[in-house]
């Protein structure tokens, strides 16, 4: 059979740069119903102005991909503690200097190009390369609580605890995300759920010391959201209403593209609610697909990683995709109404910069942990190195 050109010129699971492509398309679309009335509001009616500057963004996310699916695994391998040394100051950097928006500080300011970029997106995935490469190492010996203690637990504690008081989703996301790695990587599960426990108790502490100190920040917006969804009745419920509106008019088939009535009265249709959109122009058909999407990317990972022989090849993989269906979950859990409202970017479909990058950055990573294991089996099978 004749090589198509994605064949020649992508390597890895063919399946999954699919999926992304896809996924890109239903963004390009979504983003570019959702933002008319954003257009309307700041550039004066250019509703191309946000589809452009979208376009752009996922092309340069699709250039990072191909880039960091050309690279050999391990060389993320090499990186991964600098990384982390690099991340810690950077979060801490954010809370002080960030820009502050809804007494949160998430972005920080590059200075001379005035480009601000999401430093949690850069986190997530620094740690959980860091993560991954402490387990590969240890995967011969017995692990201990006290042996992972310090090069785990602490690194982990110390990236989501910076995260935290400006965005609790995101470290809840990825706290549980390391865990969920710390499990495939033969953590025990008691030493997990003693960690569970410690991050449980460290965050009631905060909240108690916020609340004695009077300085409680998001804390304030937390609880609101809590209580807006625990009470369906609430007149404040304003964003879940709109949603389920959207979703209901959507039906089965939905209204088509650029139908979409909602989008003018949701707020954010374009990023944390952009699923709702989705659901209202193309029904529940159209999110089911999308659903289907993110489940089978996890399913290609677990297929092409079943046969592999390399630990941190492994775990990196996993880790990567699993942070991103989390994510996913999470959105799209919140436009049907079954989770609170949390500002979780619905990936690689939302509007953005760094998360799409970030993003991007994650699945290259684990296409090049698919070409190596391509590769392999092409040779041979010869079990590969670990760095």
């Amino acid at each position: 059979m004749q090589a198509t050109w994605l064949d020649k010129y992508f390597k890895g699971d063919r399946t999954i740069w699919r999926i992304v492509f896809m996924l890109s398309i239903f963004s390009l679309l979504a983003v570019y119903s959702s933002t008319g009335t954003l257009a309307y509001k700041y550039q004066k009616g250019n509703t191309e102005y946000y589809l452009l500057k979208h376009l752009m963004i996922l092309a340069f996310g699709l250039v990072l991909m191909y880039a960091a699916h050309r690279v050999k695994y391990t060389f993320y391998l090499k990186l991964s503690a600098i990384l982390l040394w690099v991340t810690i100051p950077l979060l801490g950097l954010t809370l002080v200097l960030g820009t502050n928006l809804n007494e949160a500080s998430r972005w920080l300011t590059l200075p001379g190009i005035n480009i601000t970029f999401q430093t949690s997106d850069f986190a997530k995935l620094a740690l959980v390369i860091y993560v991954a490469r402490v387990l590969s190492k240890r995967q011969d010996e017995e692990m201990t609580f006290k042996s992972i203690f310090w090069p785990l637990l602490l690194p982990v504690m110390a990236v989501c605890a910076l995260i935290l008081p400006a965005n609790f989703s995101t470290s809840a996301v990825l706290f549980i995300s390391c865990l969920f790695l710390m499990l495939i990587g033969r953590v025990k599960v008691k030493h997990i759920l003693s960690m569970f426990g410690i991050g449980l108790v460290l965050f009631m502490f905060y909240i108690g010391y916020s609340f004695a100190t009077g300085n409680l920040g998001r804390i304030k917006t937390w609880q609101a959201r809590i209580e807006r969804f625990k009470s369906a009745e609430a007149e404040d419920n304003y964003q879940s209403d709109q949603a389920k509106i959207a979703i209901a008019n959507g039906g089965l088939i939905g209204k088509f593209p650029g139908n979409s009535t909602q989008r003018n009265f949701l707020p954010h249709p374009y990023s944390d609610f952009i699923f709702a959109i989705i659901l209202e122009e193309y029904g529940m058909i159209g999110g089911a697909l999308i659903l289907f999407l993110y489940i089978l990317l996890f399913y290609r990972v677990i297929r092409f990683i079943h046969h592999s022989p390399m630990a941190f090849g492994t775990l990196l993989s996993v880790g990567c995709t699993f942070i991103l269906i989390f994510q996913a979950m999470i959105n799209m859990a919140v436009a049907v109404g079954l989770l609170p409202v949390t500002g979780q970017p619905l990936p690689l479909v939302s509007m953005g910069g760094s998360s799409i990058w970030f993003t991007s950055i994650g699945i290259g990573i684990v296409l090049s942990v698919s070409r190596q294991i391509e590769k392999e089996k092409k040779e041979g099978g010869g079990e590969l190195a670990e760095a």
